[in-house]
């Protein structure tokens, strides 16, 4: 039978890709996310290459929501194999200026899905007999620009709860691991300039497919030896040394 991947986020960026790359590994797609527009032009491109999808409009703030996701999407294809928590938002504001209202936002979109969607899935992982939990965290858990303080913590957050899921889960045969995607450009990568590439060892700034390959990786059974852990890319720029020059 198809093995099914939900993937929230799933219209744009990062989610997008990795949901064309997990269909053409074969698998059943549930594309989730609130941009409905992009979300069905991400459907036509993998049902038009002879994949399988669905379209579920989802807030992942709304405990509702999710609730609903992991009901339909097990209603249409018969199975929740892998969940990738990718959905996110950000917003750079100051720590003096973003409101209550606009850190819960966060906090709820970024962390608090990442367990509901997580805790909802479970049930129809263990008619499988396990299943593959991969969640999109960044290197922005472990380093900082200024006024990033809700984005960084739900990204130390979903660091956290991975390996805490990990264990809490590991007799039911489910692994739980998170990926910490460095610089990915998503829109403008012929825009780049040289030095952009250079910050890197890799010698390139990284793509979507990069972390949706990691993904697909850590979703395979051959690899549940991996599990609670938190695998970062970033084509090396957190190793490298930096020094202004002047």
């Amino acid at each position: 039978m198809m093995k099914t991947a939900v993937i929230t986020g799933a219209s744009n960026g990062i989610g997008r890709e990795t949901a064309i790359y997990f269909a053409k590994k074969g698998y059943g797609v549930v594309l989730a996310d609130v941009d409905e527009s992009a979300g069905s032009t991400v459907k036509e491109q993998i049902d038009s290459a002879g994949g399988k999808s669905c379209f579920i409009k989802t807030d992942v703030s709304s405990p509702e929501d999710i609730v609903h996701l992991m009901k339909k999407s097990f209603e249409i294809f018969g199975s929740i194999d892998v969940l990738v928590n990718n959905a996110g938002l950000s917003k750079w504001e100051s720590p003096l200026k973003l409101s209550v209202e606009e850190w819960d936002q966060i906090i709820n979109v970024n962390l608090r899905s990442v367990f509901l969607c997580s805790r909802e899935a479970v049930p129809y992982m263990e008619r499988s007999k396990g299943g593959s939990i991969v969640n999109i965290a960044s290197t922005r858990a472990f380093m900082s620009e200024p006024n990033s303080e809700a984005y960084a913590a739900t990204k130390g957050g979903i660091v956290a709860l991975t390996h805490a899921l990990a264990a809490s889960l590991a007799d039911k045969f489910i692994t739980v691991n998170a990926v910490s995607p460095g610089w990915i450009e998503t829109t403008d990568y012929e825009g780049l300039r040289e030095i952009d590439h250079h910050q890197h060892l890799s010698g390139r700034v990284g793509k979507p497919v990069d972390i949706a390959k990691a993904c697909y990786y850590l979703s395979e059974p051959d690899n549940n030896f991996i599990n609670g852990e938190n695998l970062v890319i970033d084509g090396g720029m957190t190793r490298k040394m930096i020094y202004e020059e002047g």
